[in-house]
């Protein structure tokens, strides 16, 4: 059930910064009301907690914990460059969004591996 959960996360995580940089790319007004300015950080709250609590139940941290280290900060990387998205204009932007989104990809696949560069 709580890798359920943490999997809708993901999905609306991915699904609202993308939804954000399309907006922003026209210029929308939507951006600027309160729910699309909160909804983003209640998500990837909700996100992080959900993933801290499979950590824990699943017993993750008494074995091999170097892929959680490695996700840890290649998501440190994504929110850098979603970040660089969102407030940039022309190449930069899509360059940053690019990556944030290859660094989603990495993230994912080592969610489903357990394997990381560390």
């Amino acid at each position: 059930m709580l890798k359920t959960i943490h999997i809708i996360f993901i999905f609306s995580s991915l699904i609202s910064f993308v939804g954000r940089i399309a907006l922003s790319q026209f210029n929308s007004s939507l951006l600027q009301t309160k729910l699309f300015k909160i909804a983003p950080h209640v998500i990837d709250t909700l996100l992080l907690l959900s993933g801290f609590m499979l950590v824990f139940h699943g017993g993750w941290l008494s074995a091999e914990y170097g892929w959680i280290v490695s996700k840890f900060i290649v998501l440190l990387c994504y929110v850098g460059l979603g970040v660089m998205a969102m407030r940039n204009r022309g190449g930069k932007r899509w360059a940053a969004f690019a990556g944030a989104i290859l660094c989603f990809i990495y993230i994912f696949s080592i969610g489903i591996t357990k394997q990381g560069f560390i």
